[in-house]
């Protein structure tokens, strides 16, 4: 079946693409556009065209399966050429996403008609390259550069509404698009044709503008270099006629494609595509749920309840008495109430979301509930008394979840009836925001919730990782040997601003000491000592001494640093060095690139050591792990990628 046909409406032309999944810009859809374009060319009865996609988006971007492999012709900056100089103007209709090449496609129509759902954008620099085919010389000719800059350099999506406020989109369409697009057509063809985007003017700004831009891109890109080379492309295309732009950005992206930073993002982009639909449950059909519980409505619980509520699941909260149920929507309401001074929803929707809460201290409320989600405090027993509540009033194929840190879920389960229906689920804070989840099976779970839990991440957007059963499972065990070792280093005589300083120059956005006063050293302290009093043998830790001393981190106004009560910012402490004295032997001096490299070793030599005791299946699922949970710069792959080549 071909992947691009040409039918007739009256005097309008309906090139239709249709090359499922996404519409991806494969070879073989090039050239069918490519083709059309001479075949409608040649048609005198064609007086406009309307190109529009089948499926469930317009062309999202490229082909991923091409990526590696050498270009074939027609290149796609020649397509988008070819469609800008067509005889007969072209008009894209857009549902869906418009993303990359295939937003650089619409751009080389003269026209642009979007359904009100739709989404537009030029994400490349999440790939690590730049646009190809003229998104950054053509998107300041149709929207001006203040937009281009934003849109190029951050790789974020605008919606149709706000892409037809800037200039980017032509018509924001509902209903029937062909109908839309089509009677858009003919009431263009009534009017003198605007020029093509390519020889629209441009205004360039001045060098203040650039400037700015320069440090603001530079302190969110964190060590990514496509960001900062997409405003140079940019700036070029404000600056320089057409032609000399499409060639400045051609060069760069070609420069950029075989790239360190490129090929480590295109492994993230692989690994977070397989990692919400394992290939082992494929097969296996999830358990639908339509509606949520979550036990407990503390930071974790709240946030929770508000992702569950994002994906449009109505929720009960279930606490110990009728205070702390209040408390609990308090605090969900407040997460959206927070949510809509920042812009990022209406106060109608905050109200919504809140409103699809309820709560109680009746368990009896859960017997009709699909899925519920244990998130009270960390502590064996206080969790086994909620499941056991739960087996008392849950259906028995409700899925039951503990969402737990460290404990293993295997002594949770102890004594629930139809224990199939139950794993770990453990959310990272706050749940509402961060999109790792790993999904913790034990041996009774069932294929089936097994495949329900990964439904329900699809659904929430999250990225889901399966992990083994192990202290701290995959992430936090990572964790704890990334903090010995940084303690290590410090017991060395490297200073504590030094091991920050040198995990932000590797691209975090804290070192492991500032990351640590903000969570509270006594969180790691505590569970330290549970293990301790469980007769385990826990060597001690300088943040021991630490928590010991009453140094907690920002909460109580020092940990690893001094902190003053009207900021946040972390001061070498003096305190500090006292009381850690006794344990720091001076004289090793290392450069950051030599401390950050030690780190990450530790951190992969961990990730090896998870693979070799099968807790986690891949090395990307571990790279994801620390990418989505931890900080770890995305733009390196995560630690099992950035140290492939010395494993």
């Amino acid at each position: 079946m071909p992947v691009v046909t040409i039918a007739r409406d009256q005097e309008i032309a309906v090139v239709t693409v249709d090359n499922p999944p996404v519409n991806a810009l494969s070879q073989a859809l090039r050239q069918g556009l490519w083709e059309a374009v001479a075949t409608l060319d040649a048609d005198p009865q064609v007086a406009a065209v309307v190109l529009i996609c089948a499926g469930r988006t317009f062309i999202a971007g490229a082909d991923v399966s091409e990526f590696g492999k050498p270009p074939m012709e027609p290149h796609l900056p020649d397509l988008v050429a070819r469609i800008e100089g067509a005889a007969k103007p072209w008009i894209a209709a857009i549902h869906g996403s418009a993303l990359g090449g295939g937003f650089e496609v619409a751009m080389g129509c003269r026209f642009r008609v979007a359904l009100t759902d739709a989404t537009v954008g030029l994400p490349e620099v999440t790939l690590g390259i730049v646009p190809g085919a003229g998104g950054t010389v053509r998107t300041p000719r149709l929207a001006g550069v203040e937009v281009a800059v934003d849109l190029a350099t951050s790789g974020k999506p605008l919606s149709a509404e706000k892409a037809h406020n800037a200039g980017l989109i032509d018509a924001v369409a509902q209903g029937d698009l062909r109908e839309a697009a089509t009677a858009f057509a003919r009431m263009a063809l009534a009017k003198p044709l605007p020029q093509p985007v390519s020889a629209r003017p441009v205004v360039a700004p001045g060098a203040q503008f650039w400037f700015e831009k320069e440090k603001a891109i530079v302190k969110a890109a964190k060590g990514a270099a496509a960001p900062m080379r997409a405003l140079a492309c940019l700036r070029y295309a404000a600056e320089a006629a057409f032609g000399e732009a499409m060639a400045y950005e051609r060069e760069t992206f070609l420069d950029l494609r075989g790239s360190e930073q490129a090929d480590a993002l295109r492994h993230v982009f692989f690994a977070e595509r397989a990692a919400p639909r394992p290939a082992a449950l494929r097969e296996v059909e999830p358990q639908p749920i339509r509606s949520a519980a979550v036990v407990g409505g503390g930071t974790m619980g709240a946030g929770i309840i508000a992702a569950l509520r994002a994906a449009g699941l109505p929720v009960i909260l279930i606490e110990r008495e009728d205070e702390a149920v209040t408390r609990g929507l308090a605090n969900v309401a407040q997460i959206f109430d927070r949510a809509a001074s920042r812009g990022t929803m209406s106060a109608a929707q905050a109200q919504a979301l809140t409103e699809g809460v309820t709560g109680s201290t009746e368990y009896a409320r859960l017997s009709k509930a699909d899925l519920v989600i244990e998130a009270v405090f960390e502590d064996i027993e206080v969790k086994r008394a909620v499941f056991a509540q739960l087996g008392r009033h849950c259906r028995p194929d409700a899925v039951l979840a503990t969402n737990t840190s460290y404990l293993d879920p295997r002594l949770i389960v102890e004594g629930l009836p139809n224990p199939e229906r139950f794993l770990g689920l453990h959310f990272f804070s706050p749940a509402n925001v961060m999109k790792l989840l790993e999904i913790v099976p034990v041996p009774e779970t069932s294929a089936r919730t097994l495949s329900t839990t990964f439904a329900l991440a699809r659904l929430l957007k999250k990225v889901p990782v399966q992990a083994g059963i192990c202290e701290g499972f995959i992430g936090n065990r990572i964790l704890k040997r990334y903090r010995a070792a940084a303690e290590g280093l410090v017991r060395q005589g490297v200073p504590i601003a030094e091991v920050d300083a040198a995990m932000r120059g590797y691209g975090f956005a804290m070192g492991p000491f500032e990351a640590q006063d903000l969570g509270g050293l006594d969180i790691a302290f505590l569970q330290r000592e549970g293990a301790r009093a469980a007769g385990q043998l826990v060597p001690e830790t300088l943040g021991d001494i630490l928590v010991r001393a009453g140094r907690k981190g920002q909460k109580t106004g020092g940990g690893w640093y001094d902190y003053t009560l009207d900021e946040r910012r972390p001061v070498p402490s003096a305190t500090v060095m006292e009381l850690l004295c006794a344990e720091i032997t001076p004289g090793v001096e290392l450069a950051h690139p030599a401390i950050a490299t030690a780190l990450v070793n530790e951190m992969a030599a961990e990730g090896q050591a998870i693979l070799d005791e099968g807790i986690a299946d891949t090395p990307a699922d571990i790279d994801l792990v620390e990418i989505h949970g931890y900080g770890f710069p995305r733009w390196r792959g995560g630690p099992m990628f950035a140290t492939r080549a010395r494993r």
